[in-house]
């Protein structure tokens, strides 16, 4: 099968597996109505997403070393499916919406990283990290998509059908994989795989790594970013919400397609993001990121009470800058792994970046609690502080340890 058709089908199948991803951001408000949540437990239920992906995502990642990353692959659009039509038709408040939201994030570890390594073991040719710079980067084309056609469900019918009707998105994509992806043939299935601890808990294989001083930065890194990119992701919506009734004069867009339309600028980003950090060097691009993505944050927070182009123009700045070191961030760990450790340091990079993504949104709705809540401006610039902050602390870091290293020279 030539590289260019699985790379498509691969692209494709990870869109229709991330329809779902901001289902729950933009159903948060009315959710929070409804059910009488405080902003701390909406952003627990977003958390929670995470909490599932982090759950499943090491047994995911280490079985794809072991069997063909395409029977992962069709477990997780199954798990996701289920947890999608949980929330949609069988949740009624806050507890049952854990469990089912905590299923859809165990799907979307099925498939998200399964799905890299399903393309990095047929993709042979070519620079190799550009195919992985356009796989992350679609992430950012699946989440878009998420905000816009949730926004649509949701305006025409009501919140149960937009998880119900976006169901049909993992099922679209485990039907790409089991007809299009042709099996491996060195990896044909062999009847019974036995699971144990240490396949779910690979310590020794995580600890060799950590060892790995270039391994270990990105993966550090993949943690601040996982902290400001799903946090800024889960209160996006409700963050253009609040900016409406604060403003003097009508939005152009409202918050779903504001929200859908600032996140296909991080699809460009990252690509050519890696691209520069090719030239320029990966830890330079990353540090420069991070940096200008903490102010263009910070800004973003400041502008409630303006216009909608200010808004936006921070709002998709600080888009760029998020994703700008995405692709970079996981190319830097597959690039710097031996081929026998790659399944589980995808593993801990992904199961980490995640636990990330768990802390983000909750310290998000935790700090706008703390700090006023959702009708006080002061509380969104401290919420917003609280996740940038982590970028900057993970740069100084680096520096300083590089500059201990020289000393030591």
């Amino acid at each position: 099968m030539r590289p260019k058709n699985i790379i498509i089908g691969m692209l494709s199948a990870q869109v229709l597996t991330l329809l779902g991803f901001a289902s729950y951001a933009v159903t948060l408000t009315t959710l929070q109505n409804e059910w009488d949540l405080s902003n701390f437990q909406s952003g627990l239920i977003a958390s929670t997403f995470f909490l599932g992906y982090i759950g499943f995502v090491s047994l995911a990642t280490v079985l794809t070393d072991r069997l063909d990353a395409r029977r992962v692959y069709l477990v997780g659009v199954s798990i996701e499916f289920i947890g999608l039509i949980g929330v949609g038709f069988l949740t009624n408040g806050f507890y049952s919406a854990l469990f089912f939201m905590f299923c859809i994030g165990a799907g979307v570890a099925g498939t998200y990283m399964p799905g890299l390594k399903i393309l990095t073991d047929r993709v042979k040719t070519g620079e190799l990290t550009r195919y992985i710079s356009f796989y992350t980067a679609f992430f950012g084309v699946g989440v878009g998509l998420s905000y816009l056609i949730s926004g649509i469900i949701l305006k025409t019918f009501n919140w149960h059908y937009v998880f119900g009707i976006i169901a049909i998105g993992p099922l679209l994509a485990g039907t790409i994989v089991y007809f299009y992806i042709q099996p491996l043939a060195d990896k044909k299935w062999q009847g019974n795989v036995y699971f144990k601890l240490k396949d779910i808990l690979p310590l020794h294989r995580w600890k060799l790594v950590w060892k790995n001083q270039e391994s270990s930065t990105y993966i550090l890194g993949y943690v601040a970013h996982s902290i400001e990119l799903f946090a800024s992701r889960s209160w996006l919506v409700a963050f253009f919400m609040i900016c409406s009734t604060h403003a003097s004069e009508s939005f152009i867009l409202n918050g779903t397609e504001s929200a859908g339309l600032i996140n296909f600028f991080g699809v460009p980003a990252s690509i050519i993001g890696n691209e520069i950090a090719i030239r320029m060097g990966r830890k330079k691009w990353v540090y420069f990121s991070m940096i200008l993505s903490a102010i263009f944050g910070v800004c973003l927070s400041l502008s409630i009470g303006h216009g909608w182009w200010f808004i936006m123009a921070f709002a998709i700045f600080h888009s760029i800058f998020i994703m700008a070191d995405s692709a970079t961030l996981t190319a830097g760990l597959v690039t710097s792994t031996s081929d026998q450790l790659k399944g589980a340091a995808m593993g801990l990079h992904s199961m980490l970046g995640f636990g990330g993504g768990f802390l983000g949104p909750s310290l998000f709705g935790f700090v706008l609690d703390l700090s006023g809540g959702q009708q006080q401006p002061i509380a969104w610039i401290w919420a917003y502080v609280s996740i940038v902050i982590w970028g900057c602390f993970f740069v100084i870091y680096q520096l300083l340890r590089k500059k201990r290293m020289i000393d030591l020279v």
